[in-house]
């Protein structure tokens, strides 16, 4: 096994959206370099982009090879062996075809309608109770937690306590490994509580899609439904609710970009694509994926047995894929992003994401004309303890229509 000292990782402190300019030194004269995670053993870290790929969609490495070792991880508590993210083809494949259906684009612009009714009920409401708003609290998150609440069939009146065993999930420091236990505890009991009362009550929900195919065909265990059911609701919505404030407050500050986009609606579908690769969601590492032989990347041997972690972050800067990586530029014409990822692995949600964010920008661009922060950018309260990066509540203005 490989002995080399590990840097210790994340590198520096996590602030705001900036990226870390060790990512670009390593990329040049370190592309894989080692490292140790707040906690598991130590690992591999790919940075640049064609390395990220193969770990992401190379069989030669294995997310179900995780299982039962002391993976690299960001948060205290492990990923459960029977949540989709500890599969590899051919069981993930077949617990991702049970839902895919559900995410396709063709299926998601049937429900850009409903979401514009909802994106424009949350800025009405802040049209009526008048500036300043919090776009996190008042936008951000209701969205994405009303849009995947519809979808899946869980009320969202609930979505206060399912915000915080989200919270909980994506915990890094915010919450004990105690509460983190507990709150995944309430969130299987909440979600077996609703299978329940759907197996009662069948609905034309993606709940009620699920125990028909645990019960009438038998294609999933009780478990595996149960984290499925769990990782739909938190991935749901919680990435989306992040990066709507994300993207507004890089817009904002970012006034050449935001001009042209308030000049041309149509540049939103790109400008999304490009706030993806340059925004980074998160400060930390992928999940682990372990090679199952020995494999020659970024300069170095990868023996059998060895983890190795990516960072989308980097990969999304790497010089040698994106001219001016740095800029934000609505009219670049490289490579697509990983922001959700690659592989088997890839966001299941993507298209949905997508369409929310879209949806959401337009909205507000047309319908809270002068949209700007209320206040400085130091007035932005900034997550922390958490896995995802971005605001806890940033408060914002409007001219009067």
């Amino acid at each position: 096994m490989t002995t080399v000292e590990p840097r210790i990782f994340p590198f520096g402190q996590v602030d705001r959206l900036e990226v870390d300019p060790l990512f670009s030194r390593l990329r040049q004269e370190e592309p894989l370099s080692r490292v140790r995670l707040p906690y598991g053993e130590p690992a591999w870290l790919a940075t640049r982009y064609e390395d990220v790929k193969v770990v992401l969609g190379d069989p030669r490495f294995s997310r179900a090879a995780a299982i039962g070792r002391d993976e690299p991880r960001m948060r205290p508590h492990r990923s459960r062996p029977d949540g989709i993210l500890s599969f590899d083809p051919p069981e993930h494949s077949r617990l991702r075809r049970l839902v895919s259906k559900a995410f396709t684009v063709r299926r998601i612009e049937l429900l850009r309608p409903r979401t514009q009714e909802i994106a424009d009920d949350l800025v009405g409401a802040m049209l009526a109770k008048g500036a300043p708003a919090d776009l996190v609290e008042d936008f951000g998150l209701p969205l994405p937690i009303t849009v995947i609440c519809e979808l899946l069939g869980v009320p969202v009146e609930d979505r206060v306590d399912f915000r915080t065993w989200s919270d909980a999930l994506l915990s890094t420091t915010r919450f004990t490994p105690e509460e983190v236990v507990r709150c995944m505890g309430l969130l299987r009991e909440y979600m077996a509580g609703l299978i329940a009362q759907r197996r009662q009550t069948p609905k034309d929900d993606l709940l009620s899609a699920l125990v028909a195919a645990r019960d009438n065909e038998e294609r999933l265990s009780e478990e595996e439904m149960l984290s499925l059911a769990e990782a739909l609701l938190v991935a749901g919505h919680e990435t989306t609710a992040t990066q709507i404030p994300n993207f507004v407050y890089v817009l904002l500050t970012h006034p050449e970009q935001l001009a042209a986009l308030r000049a041309d609606l149509d540049l939103i579908p790109r400008a999304v694509e490009e706030l993806m690769r340059f925004v980074p969601l998160g400060g930390g590492a992928s999940i682990a994926r372990y090679a199952l032989e020995d494999v020659e990347l970024g300069g170095v041997t990868v023996r059998a047995g060895e983890p190795v972690v990516v960072s989308l972050v980097s990969a999304n800067r790497d010089e040698s894929v994106y001219t001016n990586p740095d800029d934000l530029e609505f009219d670049r014409q490289q490579a697509s992003h990983v922001g959700f990822g690659h592989g088997a692995h890839h966001c299941l949600g993507a298209p949905l994401a997508r369409m929310e964010l879209q949806v959401a920008l337009r909205t507000l661009l047309t319908r809270l004309p002068g949209l700007r922060l209320a206040g400085s950018e130091d007035d932005v309260v900034w997550k922390t303890g958490l896995s995802t990066r971005g605001p806890e509540h940033m408060l914002v203005t409007w001219d009067r229509p």
